[in-house]
């Protein structure tokens, strides 16, 4: 049964300052609905030989992190939190289940180099003209890599930040904004990395700034997204990859991380 929100509040001090364990418990399963929401919106059409419910195990692992390391003192809600670290959670273990064919991997991989190669030589995203011709396929065949590499979610905010300094973890972009002691490296602060993050948000053209806001901070899908600025999904796939694009360029000129 979901907590009125005094006992909610009541909940967060006992499992925070007192270290109750019943409070974090009732916590989990006071949330534990943000799982199933995010699951279903992230994957309509789950891959072959998985269950759903692979999909909610993975979540609830999210969901118990966020609870873990939430601080509600700060100026984000608990929900915008869980939904990055239960997202990234279900997308790991996506990755990690290699359910993409190998032959769709292989193109996005060749895409992603592509995409690299001319940023350095051109200081700026490439053309989707310009990918074709890297590539020597059409406009067409890049348009459906662009949007495979978005519902795939190859390359995201959090791959752009990385591993925690000991590589054996990613750093969610969440955290960085959330957590002053989180550190994507040794050597360069949190703190650093959320103002080059921000910095490099704030430079997007609106219509990119506007998806990774709604897709990040607000937990929209790109389907919702596309509705809401009239536009078609696939189209919100291209401007996330351009957005990612450019948010990869602008953090590496100022050193934030180091793309391999």
């Amino acid at each position: 049964m979901p907590l009125s929100e005094e006992t909610l509040k009541r909940a967060w001090i006992d499992f925070k300052v007192y270290k109750e364990p019943q409070a974090r418990a009732d916590l989990i399963s006071h949330y534990s609905y943000l799982v199933k929401i995010t699951s279903g919106r992230l994957v309509a059409n789950l891959p072959g030989g998985m269950d759903r419910e692979d999909l909610i195990s993975a979540g609830v692992i999210g969901l118990i992190k966020s609870v873990d390391q939430f601080d509600p003192t700060r100026d984000v809600k608990f929900e915008t939190y869980a939904i990055a670290l239960i997202r990234g959670s279900i997308l790991e273990m996506l990755r990690d289940e290699d359910w993409v064919p190998r032959s769709i991997r292989e193109k996005l991989k060749a895409l992603d180099r592509a995409q690299m190669a001319l940023e350095t030589k051109l200081g700026r995203p490439a053309s989707q003209r310009e990918l074709a011709d890297a590539l020597t396929v059409s406009e067409m065949e890049v348009s459906e890599l662009l949007v495979r590499a978005g519902r795939t979610n190859v390359f995201s905010l959090d791959d752009i930040l990385g591993h925690n300094q000991d590589g054996d973890d990613h750093v969610h972009f969440i955290e960085m904004i959330v957590d002053e002691e989180a550190q994507p490296g040794r050597e360069i602060e949190g703190r650093e990395v959320r103002r080059i993050l921000a910095t490099s948000i704030d430079r997007l053209p609106e219509r990119e700034r506007f998806v990774v806001a709604l897709y990040y901070f607000e937990g929209l899908t790109f389907k919702e997204i596309g509705k809401l600025l009239g536009v078609s999904e696939s189209r919100v796939y291209q401007l996330h990859t351009q957005a990612m694009g450019r948010l990869r360029n602008h953090m590496r000129e100022q050193g934030a991380v180091h793309v391999a």
